[in-house]
């Protein structure tokens, strides 16, 4: 009898060590966290100055954001997200590669193509329920709310749709198109609304994603034109073409030949550039509408005024993107990936995109730990499922030659790991001070021509597990 009570006793003892060390375990990652999200859910601190408190908004654009509750605990966030033109509009997007798309995604590449890229006048948006994976009901679901919201427009055929959230649910239509009247009524141009707007299309996002800004033209240099776009995203992040959900728009006058091209070469530096977890969504979208109510010429490929326009947009669509990146799930850094001196764009893209995607490379940065070597290894391994890539003849990755370093954000001296394939000897204190920045870059010299990418990403932390572990649940 005393044996077992003693038994009891120890087991019970060791039960309460255990919850113990969780408790403490959990108590040092959230008071230590000084940029991944909070248990509350309220922004941190240190993604505050990523929220904009003004904004420079195009002429004829409103937004709304208004709760639906979507998921049936949601009682205080938006999420239903609204974005109008006063006038049709010229309009293009880039959808996901994932071979299980969306409701969303089909409906709205099956208008574009309808409507030959005219006479797009909205964007209905709902967080909380992705609407993928959900058969002919739910393409019928995302036709309801287009409809719904043509409805308020006064017009027929000329809203797009994207829905974001759980995937393999249905949506609960009709709370939602019960509700879209409501998000028309509460259309408005200034910052607040378009801020609004923003939040409700977030999901695991800390913060909302918003930016504007004026620009001009060749031909036009006395008229201020301005382009406004927001975006979602902090999981299930690596583009196929772009990636999460983004709405852009425009008061500038683009044709509807041009407008396509632009947005394309835009994302494939942009949204393209970016990964968090390697994940392509289901439902990634990226719209881009151009109404002209600020007039002027119309901007045509093969201009000066075109090429000014792409350079604005691609420009915007980087700093959109790298919002994604620094609200990455968990994140605690945030990681520039460039890889220079390649034999070609291609194989530079992809030697960055292995590394950005590296559990390996992820984790030691978030430990904060100079491990060179895991990026040597992604290096290394980049180009195997990829025979068609040499150029010329030309090696694509040539050990003696590679060099390695961490560029600090501070402008000081690069900290080289390996030099022409023969590794230095790190200084760990440097190292170390280097990697308690929230900034990083990772520099790959390949030696082997001229050409060069960059990636954006982040690190892996013991959050991302957490928030996707009980994601749908």
């Amino acid at each position: 009898m005393e044996k077992s009570f003693n038994c009891c006793v120890l087991s019970q003892l060791r039960q309460q060590s255990r919850a113990q060390l969780a408790r403490h375990i959990r108590s040092q990652m959230q008071s230590s966290r000084s940029y991944s999200a909070p248990v509350q859910g309220s922004i941190p601190a240190a993604k505050k100055k990523y929220v904009p408190t003004s904004g420079s908004y195009p002429i004829g654009f409103t937004a709304s954001g208004t709760i639906v509750g979507v998921k049936p605990g949601n009682k205080t966030k938006p999420d239903l997200a609204f974005v109008a033109s006063d006038r049709p509009c010229v309009a293009a997007a880039v959808f996901t590669k994932n071979k299980f798309q969306a409701a969303p995604v089909t409906f709205s590449r099956n208008l574009l193509q309808k409507k030959a890229n005219h006479g797009i006048q909205g964007v209905i948006v709902n967080s909380g329920c992705a609407n993928a994976v959900t058969g002919k009901g739910g393409l019928e679901d995302a036709e309801k709310m287009a409809f719904a919201a043509d409805k308020c427009l006064g017009q027929s055929d000329g809203t797009l749709v994207m829905s974001t959230g759980v995937i393999g649910q249905r949506l609960p239509i009709d709370k939602i198109t019960s509700n879209i009247p409501a998000a028309h009524s509460a259309l408005g141009a200034s910052h607040d609304h378009w801020l609004a707007c923003a939040k409700a299309i977030c999901t695991t996002d800390t913060f909302p994603k918003l930016i504007s800004r004026p620009f001009s033209l060749p031909s036009s240099p006395s008229i201020e034109y301005r382009i406004a776009g927001m975006t979602k995203g902090a999981g299930m992040i690596h583009p196929n073409m772009a990636t999460l959900l983004g709405i852009i728009a425009t008061d500038a006058p683009v044709s509807s030949s041009a407008l396509p091209s632009a947005l394309k070469h835009a994302v494939d530096r942009s949204f393209n550039s970016i990964t968090i977890d390697g994940d392509t969504s289901t439902n990634d979208t990226v719209a881009l509408l151009a109404n002209g109510a600020a007039g002027g010429k119309e901007v045509v490929e093969n201009s000066p005024d075109y090429d000014a326009f792409q350079t604005v947009l691609t420009d915007f669509a980087v700093d959109l993107a790298q919002l994604v990146v620094r609200d990455g799930e968990g994140a605690t850094k945030f990681v520039t990936i460039r890889v220079v001196e390649s034999p070609s764009e291609e194989v530079a893209r992809k030697i960055a995109s292995t590394i950005a995607r590296s559990p390996l490379v992820k984790t030691a940065l978030y430990g904060k730990d100079a491990n060179w070597g895991r990026i040597l290894c992604a290096t290394g391994y980049s180009l195997i499922s990829e025979p068609g890539l040499p150029i010329n003849d030309v090696p694509e990755i040539s050990p003696e030659k590679t060099n390695v370093s961490f560029i600090p954000t501070d402008g000081s001296a690069e900290l080289k790991l390996l030099v022409n394939g023969e590794p230095e000897q790190v200084n760990e204190t440097r190292a170390a001070e280097i990697l308690e920045h929230e900034d990083l870059e990772i520099l790959v010299r390949l030696g082997t021509g001229n050409k060069e990418a960059t990636y954006w990403t982040c690190d892996y932390s013991h959050e991302y597990i957490t928030i996707n572990g009980d994601y749908r649940t």
